[in-house]
């Protein structure tokens, strides 16, 4: 999957990546996202600190502003 090879290659704490990928929507959303965007969306998982969190934030990641 080209998404998978994405988000392996790049920058993505291992924490977003797992959430990610089991949330096929909101992966395809991420990978669509500009560059910057999805700098930003890393910037604002620095902060979580349990998969519970990191879910939840991925879960709402298109409903989100990342500008």
């Amino acid at each position: 999957m080209d998404n998978e090879k994405a988000l392996i290659g790049g920058e993505i704490p291992l924490g977003l990546s797992m959430a990610l990928a089991q949330n096929t929507d909101a992966m395809k959303y991420f990978s669509q996202l500009p560059k910057q965007k999805q700098q930003n969306v890393i910037a604002k998982t620095k902060d979580i600190h349990s998969k519970k969190e990191m879910q939840s934030f991925v879960n709402e990641i298109h409903k989100m502003n990342f500008s």
